[in-house]
C-alpha cells in the first residue's frame, strides 16, 4: 500500500496572478489627499467668526490665507528632497502629523500675531506631500497604472476641498471654530498612525505583496537603470524657454482663481450676499465640488483628445483657450445674477471649466520637459505660489479698501470678480501661445 508519507514533497504552487497591495497603498494615498484638502480649505468657512472673535479686518486675514502660500512654495522642493533621501513612509508620516497639529493650534490663535505664525508653519507642514506622493506612485505602481492613479488622488483631494465648507459649518454650529479645527486635527493624527505601521517605501519588503506583484513593479521605468542617470540641469535654457514662462503664468492664473474659491468665497457670500453660514457652506462647497468634476474630467478629456487629434499640439492649445474663455465667461455671469443659488452655480462652472484643463496642462508640461521632468514639475509648482500669494492677499485689501469708501454687501466685493476675469483671460491668451513641440534639451548647450 502506497503511503503518502514516502512521497516526494509537492512544488509550492506558482502565484500566477499579481496581489493588490498596490491598491491598498492607493488608497491611503487618496484618503491622505481628501484629508489634506479638508484641513487646507476649512479655514474659508472659518473666516467670519475668527474675525468677529479676534476683531480682525479682511487685509488682517488676507495675511494668515497668504502665509500659508509662502511657506508651502518655501519646504515643498526640500521636503520632497528628504522623501528622495530618507523614504517617504517617515517623512510622510512626519508631514501628516506636523500639519495636524498646527490645524489643531489654529484654534488655539489669540491674535493675529499667532494665526499667521501658525498658518505659516501649517503651510510648512503641508509641502512635500505630494512630491511624495508621486514617488510612492512611482515606486508601487507600473507605468500604465500611474496617471490614472495620479488622477484619482488628485480628485480626492478636490472631493476633500468639497466638503470641507459645508462640513466646516455644520460643525462650526455645534462646537465652535476652535473645536473644529481641533476636530479636523484628529484625521490625520490617525491617518499618520495607521499608514505608518501598513506602508513601506519598498513593495519587496510589503508582507501583502506575492512575487508577481514584485516583478509588475519592479519592471516599472523608475526601476531602470536609465532612470536613475540624469544629466546636468539647464538652468540657463530652462529659465530662457518661452513655453516654460507661459505654462508658468497659466499655473499662476489657475492659482489665483483656485485661491479666491478655496479661501474667500464662503466669506463672499456671508458677507456680500448675506447669507447665513450653513447656507453659505452648502453653496461653496458646490462651487468646489464643481472643481472636483472637473478634475475628475480632465483625464477623460485629455484621453480623448489625444485619441481624435493623435497628440495634435494646435488642438490642445485650442481646448486649453476654449477651457479658460468658459471659465471667464462663466465667472463675468455669476456676478450678474441676483439669486445666490444661481451665483454659485455659475461659480461652481467657472472653477469647473479652469480645473479642466489639468490633465492636459501637465501633459504639455511632461511633453516638453525632456530628462527634466521632475524640476519642470516642480518649478511648475513654484509659479503657482506667487499667483495663491496674491489672491489671499489682493480680495482682503480689496474689499476693505472699498469698505473705507463707504461701499457695502454686493457693492464692496463683486467689483473684485473683474479682476478674477482680466486674469483668466490672460491665462486663456496664454494657451494660445504654448509650443509642445519646443522641448527642454537633455544637456545644457
Amino acid at each position: 500500500m502506497f503511503d503518502e508519507a514516502d512521497a516526494p514533497p509537492r512544488a509550492a504552487p506558482l502565484e500566477s496572478a499579481p496581489t493588490r497591495a498596490r491598491y491598498g497603498v492607493l488608497g491611503f494615498l487618496c484618503s491622505l489627499s481628501f484629508v489634506l484638502y479638508l484641513d487646507r480649505v476649512c479655514i474659508g468657512q472659518a473666516v467670519v467668526p475668527i474675525q468677529i472673535d479676534l476683531g480682525l479686518t479682511n487685509t488682517q486675514v488676507g495675511y494668515a490665507l497668504g502665509a500659508f502660500t509662502i511657506a508651502y512654495g518655501l519646504f515643498e522642493v526640500p521636503t520632497g528632497r528628504w522623501g528622495d533621501r530618507f523614504g517617504s513612509r517617515g517623512v510622510l508620516t512626519r508631514i501628516v502629523v506636523w500639519w495636524s497639529l498646527f490645524t489643531a493650534l489654529t484654534g488655539v490663535a489669540t491674535g493675529l500675531a499667532m494665526l499667521v505664525t501658525v498658518r505659516f508653519l501649517f503651510g510648512a507642514g503641508e509641502a512635500g506631500a505630494y512630491p511624495n506622493v508621486a514617488r510612492i506612485i512611482a515606486r508601487w505602481f507600473p507605468r500604465g497604472e500611474r496617471g490614472a492613479a495620479q488622477g484619482i488622488v488628485i480628485t480626492s483631494a478636490q472631493l476633500g476641498g468639497a466638503l470641507a465648507p459645508v462640513l466646516a459649518a455644520y460643525t462650526i454650529a455645534e462646537i465652535g471654530w476652535r473645536s473644529t479645527f481641533v476636530a479636523f486635527s484628529i484625521l490625520g493624527l490617525a491617518w499618520a498612525a495607521a499608514f505608518y505601521v501598513w506602508f513601506r517605501d519598498d513593495p519587496a519588503e510589503h508582507p501583502r505583496t506575492n512575487a508577481a506583484e514584485r516583478a509588475l513593479v519592479a519592471t516599472t521605468e523608475s526601476r531602470s537603470p536609465q532612470a536613475q542617470h540624469h544629466p546636468p540641469i539647464p538652468w540657463k535654457v530652462i529659465l530662457a524657454s518661452r513655453n516654460i514662462w507661459l505654462l508658468g503664468t497659466l499655473q499662476t492664473c489657475s492659482s489665483f482663481l483656485s485661491y479666491m474659491f478655496m479661501g474667500w468665497y464662503p466669506t463672499y457670500l456671508e458677507k456680500g450676499r448675506q447669507l447665513g453660514s450653513l447656507e453659505t457652506g452648502k453653496l461653496a462647497s458646490l462651487v468646489l465640488f464643481g472643481a472636483a468634476i472637473g478634475c475628475l474630467a480632465s483625464g477623460f478629456i485629455n484621453d480623448w483628445l489625444a485619441r481624435i487629434t493623435r497628440y495634435h499640439p494646435v488642438r490642445f492649445r485650442i481646448y486649453g483657450f476654449a477651457g479658460t474663455t468658459i471659465a471667464a465667461v462663466a465667472l463675468l455671469a455669476s456676478i450678474q445674477c441676483e439669486s445666490p443659488t444661481a451665483t454659485s452655480i455659475l461659480a461652481a462652472v467657472s472653477f469647473m471649466a479652469a480645473i479642466s484643463q489639468q490633465a492636459t496642462f501637465w501633459a504639455i508640461t511632461t511633453e516638453i520637459s525632456g530628462a527634466h521632468l521632475g524640476v519642470v514639475f516642480g518649478l511648475m509648482n513654484s509659479m503657482g505660489v506667487p499667483g495663491a500669494f496674491a489672491s489671499s492677499m489682493f480680495l482682503g485689501q480689496f474689499v476693505d479698501s472699498m469698505a473705507e469708501r463707504g461701499y457695502v454687501g454686493r457693492e464692496q466685493w463683486d467689483p473684485a470678480f473683474y479682476v478674477y476675469d482680466g486674469v483668466l483671460v490672460i491665462g486663456a491668451c496664454c494657451w494660445l501661445l504654448v509650443d509642445s513641440n519646443q522641448k527642454v534639451p537633455d544637456e545644457a548647450r
